[in-house]
């Protein structure tokens, strides 16, 4: 039953039909055909799985993100990287990394990221003698940072349906999401550096000063919120609120940047991607249980407990199966149709679940940039007027070092478990 589900819940997707009206037909069908199972059980759990005070952030960050793009707050998170570490070689690709590990911090969506400061960085670099490809290769991939740096929605996702603490799966995205961007700095440095890429300029002390002073209320953001979160102030769903207000309140009242005006149209959008996102997660819920039914889990644990007794080995299998999954399927379908289907198999062999569902968020984030359907890999195409072809063609000395980064989370596992550890989450 399970294998029917999956394989018409394929075909389904690549002839075309959404991926929440794919699975929804998929689970469907595989109940009228294997079960005598009423339908209605199935509505109920479609339902169950929507009546959560976690899943409400869901919306709250997408609106907080969609107001950031629109207040202001992207400029001034770009002008203060500019003067922090513009004039270093390679300096507007340490811009683009900064800009987007900070974004990332406020909005939670990679998506977010190309459009609140994509278009910005790569007119900026290409200004200052860096090739279109690179600049654009460079600000697709940063935008993974905005799925891995908490507040990222699909961590709360797949934290929610996994079952683990959110406040441990966000904060355990943090160190990993910090190296990323070390690594890619380090790679851009050395990058610009071989092809003279870039202008060097000097360290500008006044600057610095002043776009520090004029963009200290956007990057108290993330600090309010990682501080509340790890405190027990307030759970993500309240931080998740409390950011909506505060960037409404600096985009409105001190950048003027937005009005209120503005705020129905936002709503509107934010209700579009957050139906999409949530609708998925509908069907999925309804898929879970015919998995659970059809005893598919069990198997799997089974299956991968044959492969080796090292949680080692056992994650660089799931790290290929993870990065095909995500180069083909939506990241937020990925995680609820995976999540409970692997989680028995990775509690059965040892792995912690927190770890697991951080580096699960991280490999498919991968997905969101890679062809053939990454949709920030299109994102870029359409801001850029690159083909697909031509972006993923320059993007790939950057998807060889993101991969090399994703490997050193699989052997060095306290990357992500030791800092919980130190904040006791």
């Amino acid at each position: 039953m399970s294998v029917f589900l999956l394989v018409l819940f394929l075909i389904l997707m690549f002839l075309g039909i959404p991926i929440a009206a794919s699975l929804g037909i998929s689970v469907v069908a595989a109940v009228l055909f294997f079960t005598d199972v009423p339908l209605s059980l199935v509505v109920q759990s479609m339902f169950s799985s929507m009546n959560s005070f976690l899943l409400v952030s869901v919306p709250l960050f997408i609106l907080a993100g969609l107001i950031m793009e629109e207040g202001g707050v992207a400029d001034r998170l770009f002008g203060f990287a500019q003067s922090l570490v513009g004039w270093m070689t390679g300096g507007l690709g340490h811009v683009n990394v900064i800009a987007s590990l900070i974004f990332a911090g406020m909005a939670g969506s990679s998506v977010a990221d190309i459009a609140g400061t994509g278009r910005m960085q790569i007119n900026a670099m290409v200004k200052k003698g860096y090739p279109l490809g690179y600049s654009a290769a460079l600000t697709l991939i940063t935008a993974m940072l905005a799925s891995i740096i908490p507040p990222s929605i699909l961590m709360i996702v797949a934290a929610s349906t996994a079952g683990v603490s959110i406040g441990a799966a966000l904060m355990g995205g943090l160190v990993p999401g910090i190296i990323i961007s070390i690594i890619f700095m380090i790679f851009n440095h050395y990058y610009s550096k071989k092809h003279e890429y870039g202008i060097r300029e000097k360290f500008d002390w006044n600057y610095f000063k002043r776009e520090t002073i004029t963009s200290m209320p956007a990057l108290l953001a993330p600090v309010v919120l990682l501080w509340g979160i790890l405190s027990g102030i307030f759970t993500p769903t309240e931080a998740a609120a409390i950011c909506v207000l505060y960037t409404l309140i600096i985009s409105v009242f001190i950048y003027r940047k937005l009005s209120f005006k503005q705020l129905p149209g936002l709503m509107l959008k934010t209700a579009n991607m957050s139906g999409t996102i949530l609708f998925i997660a509908v069907t999925a819920k309804a898929a879970s249980w015919v998995f659970e039914y059809d005893g598919l889990p069990s198997r799997i644990a089974a299956v991968i407990g044959d492969i080796s007794e090292s949680p080692t080995i056992i994650m660089l299998v799931l790290f290929v199966f993870l990065l095909i999954v995500g180069m083909f399927m939506d990241a937020t379908a990925a995680i609820f149709i995976l999540v409970p289907i692997l989680m028995p198999a990775i509690i059965a062999v040892g792995i912690d679940p927190v770890y697991f569902v951080v580096f699960m968020v991280v490999a498919l984030s991968f997905g969101l940039v890679t062809p053939p359907v990454g949709v920030c890999l299109y994102a870029t195409s359409n801001i850029t007027g690159l083909s697909i072809e031509r972006l993923s063609r320059d993007s790939m000395p950057w998807f060889g070092v993101t991969m090399v980064a994703l490997l050193i989370l699989i052997f060095i596992p306290q990357i992500i478990t030791v800092p919980l550890t130190w904040f006791n989450l």
